[in-house]
């Protein structure tokens, strides 16, 4: 387990260096620097973690209750040609904006607050 669980973080860790992903790194990992000096890290932490969390979940809890991959790529399609028809279309994009409002103010109440003002640096 422990074995499987450093090749997904690993696994996770390479997503980043993906070639997709690489133009954006700068402008990334600049916005983190900014805020914290140990921002990359972090950034790069969390970004392993996340994969390396979904990719379990969807090989362990997917295989257990037979979900087909054929259906997770025509949906992260379908999902990836929606939110470029949003991102061409302000109007769309102002829409999205106000629909999406209540779950974004839920979640600034929830969750939201934090800041890294005289905490770490």
């Amino acid at each position: 387990m422990a074995t499987t669980f450093g090749l997904a973080f690993l696994a996770g860790i390479l997503s980043v260096l993906s070639p997709c992903v690489l133009p954006l790194l700068p402008l990334v990992l600049g916005a983190a620097a900014s805020e914290h000096r140990l921002g990359p890290a972090a950034l790069a932490a969390g970004l392993a973690l996340s994969f390396v969390a979904i990719g379990l979940f969807v090989a362990t809890v997917g295989f257990a209750i037979g979900l087909d991959a054929g259906i997770f790529r025509t949906g992260a399609a379908i999902m990836l040609i929606l939110i470029g028809l949003v991102l061409m279309v302000p109007a769309a994009q102002t829409r999205l904006a106000v629909a999406a409002g209540p779950m974004s103010n839920w979640t600034e109440s929830r969750f939201g607050g934090f800041t890294t003002d005289g905490l770490l640096g």
